[in-house]
């Protein structure tokens, strides 16, 4: 064999090794890339601009303009979704991003810390996904997960700090919630079908609770039901039932006939139904200046349904 010849065999060999290299570099990228699909991911939003200064006090916080910030987040959850990859978006709170790292020790000036943070609040706090929405319509309904999550918390805590009866030795803020339980469901069975729109508001310190819950039911009694939505609206009804003073209605459409509107004061023991001139005075009254306004047109505002001590107990949960 010639030398020529060698050298050709040697600059084959070679070539065929670079393109087994390239090959499986290739084939390592596709995967990684594969991969990263496979993968969900948090971040943590600063839903208003008093929580961005808050940050801002942290030196490896890296952005100085509110505007700027919003619009390099959306640009990460655009470039993440053309990529099939799946993102949540956490509230952030630095109140509780400090207490976080105050009780875990670690330093607060630090992007891993937030990172830990967002990874906690992901897995406990109020989330929702990011589907190709504008960021501006998305930050309202994260704020509005959060009031819902604490609202229900708060009320939890006020239920289980009601104790035992001292007559049953039951637990009562258990009672009253089983109670407003079956409460809603004969609600729902007497409203018939349709989309129902309702809001239950108690008295508590510092604030009132409200909880609101949307249904839609058919004409067989299906319904469906936001889970969480209804785990609020009971726990804050219960509460009611339990003794705070509060009150519940409704608001009930269905195509080609005119909305109905009604409702109960909640007291200790049954719902008390108001009358139409009640409910007519709540609807058409100034909440800030108690001056009338117009009622509205294709409404009536009318007594309640009677719900009957017992009602039946359909399954009305997504």
């Amino acid at each position: 064999m010639t030398q020529s010849s060698e050298r050709r065999q040697d600059q084959h060999r070679a070539d065929r090794s670079s393109s087994k290299g390239t090959t499986a570099r290739t084939d390592h990228q596709t995967t990684r890339r594969l991969l990263r699909r496979e993968i969900s991911g948090t971040i943590g939003l600063l839903t208003d601009e008093h929580d961005f200064r808050a940050m801002r006090h942290y030196r490896s916080f890296a952005f100085d303009d509110y505007a700027a910030y919003l619009a390099e987040v959306e640009d990460l959850l655009k470039s993440r979704a053309s990529h099939g990859m799946h993102t949540m978006l956490a509230l952030f709170d630095p109140e509780k991003y400090a207490d976080f790292c105050a009780d875990t020790g670690l330093f607060p000036d630090s992007p891993s810390s937030r990172t830990r943070f967002t990874a906690e609040i992901a897995a406990t706090g109020p989330a929702i996904p990011y589907d190709d929405e504008p960021l501006t319509d998305l930050i309202p309904h994260l704020i509005e997960e959060a009031v819902r999550q604490a609202t229900w918390e708060y009320a939890s805590t006020l239920l289980a700090r009601l104790g035992a009866c001292a007559v049953c030795g039951k637990d009562i803020g258990q009672e009253a919630f089983a109670r407003g339980r079956d409460l809603l469901v004969r609600i729902l069975d007497a409203a018939g079908p349709g989309h129902q729109h309702m809001v239950c508001s108690v008295s508590a310190t510092p604030e009132d609770l409200f909880a609101v819950l949307h249904a839609d039911t058919d004409a067989d009694g299906a319904g469906l039901l936001d889970d969480a939505e209804v785990l609020e609206f009971t726990t804050v009804l219960a509460l009611g039932l339990a003794g705070l003073p509060g009150g519940l209605v409704i608001r009930t459409s269905a195509p080609s006939s005119r909305d109905r509107v009604y409702g109960w004061r909640l007291r200790a023991g049954d719902p008390e139904p108001l009358t139409a001139g009640e409910v007519f005075d709540a609807y058409c009254t100034d909440i800030d200046s108690g001056d009338p306004i117009s009622p509205e047109s294709g409404v009536d505002y009318c007594v309640p349904p009677h719900l009957g001590p017992h009602g039946p107990r359909r399954g009305h949960h997504r």
